[in-house]
Order: structure tokens, then sequence, then C-alpha cells
């Protein structure tokens, strides 16, 4: 049986390479998926795993869901009521956060408690926006999306000014040092969020949309 995996267009950047990186890493893995680049509320709210990336700032993102009529709620039908599994991507993932701080504060989706704050280097010299390849640092417990990366530690691609502050220290699933720890991921349920772009990540990115397209939670 093919399921549906709805990747949600609201005018936040180019999804050309995430769609084309979930058709590979479906290809690969030799799973039934159709891949559908989206802004229909009912598509979303039927799909049978929903995608949500963003680039550009938390506000702007937020209202250009709002912008689509019916949007949000889809989301809320799919991921909270019917339980589908989400991953959001850069600020895809910030909006699962209560509120963001980017250019004044935002109502997020309140599904991972928490503000999505400035990063701050603690260490003078590096630069904002964190942008490059960074280590990721992985809980120890893991999660099925973030333990199929073998003995080396992943390298993952981030480019962002801003990171979600998790109010609880289990719904972080991976940090990333740039002059102290940030958030590179969270999760709880059937959803999970990265901060880092997977469909930038070469091998990294692969290997967790591959395992995200499989993800029974």
């Amino acid at each position: 049986m093919t399921e549906t995996v709805a990747i949600i267009d609201y005018g936040s950047g180019n999804l050309r390479s995430a769609a084309k990186a979930f058709e590979r890493a479906a290809r690969e893995a030799s799973l039934a998926r159709k891949i559908s680049v989206t802004a229909e509320p009912e598509v979303v709210a039927n799909a049978d795993r929903v995608v949500l990336p963003g680039v550009g700032a938390f506000r702007d993102c937020r209202e250009g869901l709002e912008a689509r009529d019916g949007l949000i709620e889809a989301l809320e039908e799919s991921v909270r009521q019917k339980g589908r599994p989400f991953l959001g991507i850069c600020v895809g993932m910030q909006l699962m956060a209560s509120q963001g701080l980017e250019h004044g504060k935002t109502a997020g989706f309140g599904w991972i408690p928490g503000e999505v704050v400035q990063v701050v280097p603690a260490q003078e010299g590096l630069k904002i926006p964190h942008m490059g390849w960074n280590e990721l640092d992985i809980r120890a417990d893991g999660h099925p999306l973030l333990s199929g990366f073998g003995p080396q530690r992943p390298h993952a691609y981030f480019v962002h000014s801003y990171h979600l502050a998790a109010e609880n220290p289990e719904d972080v699933l991976a940090t990333v040092t740039y002059g102290g720890a940030i958030t590179a991921a969270v999760g709880r349920d059937n959803m999970i969020g990265t901060q880092f772009h997977p469909e930038k990540s070469q091998r990294t990115g692969l290997a967790l949309i591959s395992a995200f397209l499989g993800w029974a939670p």
C-alpha cells in the first residue's frame, strides 16, 4: 500500500530539494511513498505522514501558514488528533514551540513547551547565523530516527540564528556545540523536529528521512 507524505508548501522557500530528497530516500529504502508538495488542507489532513519545512523568520512562517485557510487546523487534525508521523525542519521545527521571540512574540503550535530564542554563543568570534556543518550530540537513550548513523558522530548542515529552548529536557533529542549547546532536534510522541536541514545533510539527512518514512510511533 502506497502512503502519502505531505510536504507543506506555504511560501517558505524552495521545496524542490526537500521533495527530491524524500523521493530518493523512499526509492533507496524500497518504500512505497507518494511525495506530495501541497498547500491543500484536505491533503494534509488525510496524509499518512506530514513534513513542515521552513526558511526565514518565525513570524513570517507563522503568518504564511495562517494565510492558507484551514492549513493550521489540518495540521492539528493530522498530527495531534490522528497521530500521523510529523517532521518539522528548521523553522518548521521551531513552530512546534509555545512561542517565538524573533521580531516580537509570536505564538507557535504549543506541541513542544518552550520558546524560540536567539542563539548567543558564549565564545567570542563565533558568527550568527550559525551556518555550516556540525557534529550532532545525540541523547544517550536515543530515538528511532536518530539511531541509524553507525559508530561515527553524524554531521548535519545548519543555517539559523534562533533555536528552540525547550522547557522539558526530555523533549531535546540532540544538540550541537557552537560556543555552547544549541538545540538540534526535539520530539515527543509522533512528532520530531530538526533544526538542521536533512535535505542538505547528505548521508545523515538521507538516513533520517528514510527512518522517518518507515517510522511507526
